[in-house]
């Protein structure tokens, strides 16, 4: 038994030292580095300061701008994103043969291309003088729009991109939820006459709930993390309105060389990324 044990853990040690390594010390780190002044530009070497750079942040009126910037593009994107992949899902689902396995990959290759290279094709769609969307509504007698002008047109934009590069995820993971209904159930259900939509709302939902639940928790994340497509699409612009979280918080570690004051940032949108989890965790909770 005993050698069995320690087998177990010499198998788990290639990943727990890879964990350590790459993970949790860098975590451990950076809770460290968020009490600490420590300014790369600066010839004095790091010191401890308490809360001071929290208490910094906490008045900063760029981090609060870059929070409502985040905040709008997670309750522009989760509320739709969710919905749509189980559309997606159940649209799938009801595809027999070969086409379900089409539709599958087409739904899903998107999420495969890096960040860069999708965030770059849309920059193309949208650009004003010569981008695809504006060729295709000339026709129409339409003027060029300037999509990423403004804050609104350019948050809809980073929106409506990650919508295409992303909803294949949930969507799997939501397919894979619906496969595991037994089929007996409907049947059962059918017997009493409840079909359609009210064997969806009986039946699907409630045991679709866990999916729901991990999709639902992994997008919030996920959109409160975003960092890619603005930063490429628009650069944080137009007047900040699309600087996120993680690029003001990536601009003062790595622009700015203020490392400290960077990790206690970072930890303050943890804080907001768990209470919005476990806010979810709590609703959607099995009963």
């Amino acid at each position: 038994m005993i050698r069995r044990r320690w087998a177990g853990y010499l198998f788990l040690l290639p990943y727990l030292t890879l964990f350590g390594a790459f993970l949790l010390g860098p975590l451990i780190y950076g809770l460290v580095l968020s009490f600490m002044q420590h300014d790369m530009l600066s010839p004095e070497p790091a010191k401890f300061i308490g809360m001071e750079n929290y208490s910094e942040a906490l008045g900063d009126a760029y981090f609060w701008k870059s929070l409502r910037a985040t905040t709008l593009f997670v309750v522009m994107s989760v509320p739709i994103t969710i919905p749509l992949a189980l559309l997606l899902a159940v649209a799938v689902e009801a595809v027999n043969g070969k086409r379900q396995m089409f539709y599958r990959i087409a739904i899903f290759a998107p999420s495969v291309v890096s960040v860069s290279v999708v965030s770059l094709i849309w920059r193309w769609f949208y650009n004003k003088e010569f981008g695809l969307l504006n060729a295709l509504l000339a026709p129409l007698g339409v003027e060029p729009i300037g999509w990423l002008n403004t804050p609104l047109t350019a948050m809809t934009g980073i929106v409506v991109m990650t919508l295409w590069w992303t909803i294949g995820g949930p969507m799997l993971v939501l397919l894979a939820g619906l496969k595991q209904i037994p089929a007996q159930y409907y049947e059962a259900a059918a017997i009493d006459g409840a079909v359609g939509w009210r064997a969806f709302a009986r039946i699907t939902l409630p045991l679709l709930r866990p999916a729901l639940l991990f999709s639902l928790v992994m997008n919030l994340i996920g959109a409160f993390q975003v960092f890619g497509q603005p930063f490429i699409l628009t650069g944080g612009g137009p007047e900040l309105g699309t600087r996120v979280a993680m690029q003001y918080i990536y601009q003062t570690a790595f622009q700015f060389y203020r490392l400290g004051y960077g990790a206690a940032m970072s930890w303050l949108l943890f804080l907001v990324i768990a209470v919005f989890a476990a806010f979810q965790f709590r609703m959607m909770r099995e009963r």
